[in-house]
Parts: C-alpha cells; structure tokens; sequence
C-alpha cells in the first residue's frame, strides 16, 4: 500500500471556456479532443513518488460561482486559469478572482495566476492581462 506524506489540493478555477478541464486533462495525459463545460465538479488524483495531488476541476459558468467556495475547505493552491482571448470578459474575470481571494477558506493558499490560449493570435499580453485584472488587493 502507498503511502503519501505529502498531500496537496489543488483548484483550478476562472470563467466559463477559460481551459481549465482542458489543462486539467493535458496533465492526466488524457484526450482533449472533446471537452464538454463542466456542470459541477470533477477530482483527479495523480500519485507521484510519494506524493498525492488531488486537482478538484469546478465548472466556472456564472451559475455555478457561488457553489466555487464549497470546493475550497482544504485548497493549498488557487490556479486562476484567464482566457487571453477573452478582452470582453476581463473585467468579470477580475472581479471574480477579486471576490474569491476574500473566502476565508483560501487564506494561506498560494495563488497560480495561468494564462492560457496565448497561443491564439491576436490573445493578449501578459502585460495587457496583468493591467487590466489588477486592481488594489490583486497586486
């Protein structure tokens, strides 16, 4: 039987289509052809030389945010996941990030700030993503 000294949960979490089951996915090596929205919530395990990883991947669709703080009683790191393809929807994105770094049940956690689809022409900058969810308190 394994034994894990070492056990850590991890919370991906942003918008609606920011990539997170997709990223999710990539990290279990598992196909990322057809990925559906997140309706609630899905945890995968990965065991790794002695260490248990337990990603808790929470649907991010407006309906569904104010079920986010359910998820994070044992959280040890935040990963805010931000579609730089999505200008329209900045401003949402930060202020949700923004109301999620209040909950009592992240104080202590590490925040991950990931920047996915840079890959997309046209996406924008780290600079441009940095300026535009920065506010006072998200610095």
């Amino acid at each position: 039987m394994l034994q894990f000294d070492n056990h850590t949960d991890q919370a991906p979490s942003g918008l609606d289509n920011a990539g997170k089951t997709t990223i999710v996915k990539q990290i279990m090596k598992e196909d990322v052809t057809t990925v559906s929205p997140t309706l609630g919530f899905i945890i995968k395990t990965i065991d790794f030389d002695g260490y248990r990883l337990n990603i808790w991947d929470v649907g991010g669709q407006k309906t569904l945010r104010s079920y986010w703080k359910n998820y994070f009683e044992k959280t040890d790191t935040l990963v805010w996941v931000v579609d730089a393809t999505d200008r329209l929807r900045v401003d949402d994105c930060r202020d949700e990030l923004a109301g999620l770094l209040l909950e009592e049940r992240l104080m202590g956690a590490s925040l991950l700030v990931f920047l996915n689809k840079t890959d997309v022409e046209g996406c924008m900058t780290e600079d441009e993503v940095r300026e535009a969810t920065t506010r006072p308190g998200l610095d």
